[in-house]
């Protein structure tokens, strides 16, 4: 049998702006996903981990930190956008229309609004993109801008060990 090889990732020549991505993974937001990243980024505002006072606020219930709604949002883009990037540039125009509770399943897509050659960097180009997270009622969470540096193809590095053939088999 032949070897296929997986997805790799997309480089700087497969992007066009106009490309619409809609990512393939969702996933399920839990309360032990908002308590860890809330305490392992030392976010001590309560409303991410204290079920009594967010009940007797405007939303009734804890919040998920939104900056793991970030954190999760931009990671469902990295297969379809910067599997191969050489380093993110900046994320800009961060808004978050409403609210993300545990229990909400979140999904994401992206758009690509330009690239260009790096003046500095032979080997790579910048992609600039417009990413939006949404939960599974439609409800959009989070969108942002987002600018990475991606290798060009002939550059990409690779991403697999070589693997021998095992013999008698």
């Amino acid at each position: 049998m032949a070897e296929k090889a997986g997805w790799e990732g997309r480089c700087y020549e497969d992007f066009e702006v106009g490309d619409i991505y809609t990512h393939r993974l969702g996933r399920t937001v839990t309360e032990t996903d908002n308590i860890w990243f809330t305490l392992l980024t030392l976010n001590t505002n309560p409303m991410h981990f204290d079920n009594n006072l967010a009940e007797k606020s405007t939303f009734g219930k804890a919040l998920v930190n939104s900056t793991f709604t970030l954190a999760l949002v931009t990671g469902m883009t990295v297969s379809d956008l910067s599997e191969n990037a050489v380093a993110n540039l900046s994320w800009t125009d961060i808004l978050l229309p409403h609210p993300v509770f545990a229990g909400d399943t979140l999904y994401a897509r992206s758009e690509v609004l330009g690239k260009r050659e790096s003046k500095s960097r032979p080997y790579a180009g910048i992609v600039d993109v417009k990413s939006e997270g949404f939960n599974q009622h439609g409800d959009v969470v989070i969108s942002y801008k987002r600018t990475f540096m991606v290798y060009k193809r002939a550059h990409r590095l690779s991403i697999r060990p070589p693997v021998e053939a095992r013999k008698g088999e």
